[in-house]
């Protein structure tokens, strides 16, 4: 698998198992003081056994957004130094537009 397809997958079983710890202890019949204190202490289970892969998705996890914001603000620096050169461009040609109407017009 490459790299990104497994993180997504470790992602896809962390979310699966979270999610079904927790729909388990709240449906459960339990009162809710006993609930919460049983997904407490399994969410602290579950973290203390997975801490390294938790860590290492964050970590992953945080790189992909770091390098998405990169992409983006290069791509918004682009479109943005595209939007004024044609500005430029339009301001360039309206100003020839105008000095060669005004050479004709007292060119006698």
């Amino acid at each position: 698998m490459s790299k990104n397809k497994a993180f997504m997958f470790s992602i896809g079983v962390i979310a699966g198992v979270v999610g079904g710890i927790i729909g388990g202890v709240l449906f459960a019949p339990k009162s809710g003081e006993e609930s919460r204190k049983e997904l407490k202490d399994t969410i602290c289970d579950l973290y203390d056994k997975h801490a390294p892969q938790i860590s290492d998705a964050k970590k992953q996890a945080l790189e992909s957004i770091d390098l998405m914001k990169y992409k983006m603000e290069r791509q918004f620096r682009k479109l943005n130094n595209s939007v004024k050169s044609k500005k430029m461009k339009k301001a360039k040609e309206l100003e020839d537009s105008e000095n060669g109407t005004n050479e004709n017009e007292f060119d006698y």
